[in-house]
């Protein structure tokens, strides 16, 4: 329903920052259109204070200047001809989306592991054999009893971790529980950990 006389903002002109709101963009429009670069220039600076004061927290940013200006070349729609007290060439990086995060592709062999032990797994594949291998040995193995723990129903037996971690590196890990210690782990479901997270 429209009644007459109301001005609706769905009805007006889309905001190209509407962080700074319809009025700054109307003084922004006003700018563009004066005579001279002179007084252009003139407005251009008394909107730039006016901005200021619609994000203040703007202020802790290093640069922020350079930013205010760069944000009023863009709400000119870059039509703003005045000599520009900084650079503002790189003002579109504002505009731009960032990439998108390519979702893995391969598929996770064993899902309660995750794909992070997968990794190290790997990387302990082709590591050569020595203190820093040993250490990620036992860092791998005390991760994967943790998910086991916590994903796999309470059951983390080192035989099943040994005998995965064997598995999964081709047979390349090969741990002794007669020598190898796993750190004393005590075990979390994933419900356990979101009811303490509310208590606090």
């Amino acid at each position: 329903m429209e009644i007459k006389g109301l001005d609706y903002n769905t009805g007006r002109e889309k905001l190209l920052m509407p962080e700074y709101g319809r009025e700054i963009q109307k003084m922004v429009d006003y700018a563009i259109e004066l005579p001279t670069k002179e007084e252009r220039l003139s407005c251009a600076k008394s909107i730039v204070k006016m901005m200021l004061t619609k994000v203040p927290q703007i202020r802790s940013n290093a640069g922020y200047e350079q930013t205010l200006w760069d944000h009023l070349y863009l709400m000119s729609d870059k039509r703003l001809d005045i000599d520009w007290p900084f650079d503002v060439s790189g003002a579109e990086k504002f505009h731009s989306k960032p990439a998108s995060i390519p979702l893995p592709q391969n598929r996770i062999r064993l899902r309660h592991y995750g794909r992070l032990v997968e990794e190290l797994l790997e990387k302990l594949k082709e590591m050569p054999n020595g203190l820093e291998r040993d250490e990620l040995v036992r860092q791998t193995a005390n991760q994967m009893k943790r998910d086991l723990m916590t994903w796999g129903h309470g059951s983390a037996d080192d035989e099943k971790v040994v005998d995965d971690i064997a598995r999964l590196t081709d047979g390349i890990i090969q741990l002794d529980l007669g020598q190898f210690r796993f750190d004393k782990i005590t075990a979390i479901t994933p419900d356990e950990g979101k009811k303490s997270r509310r208590r606090k």
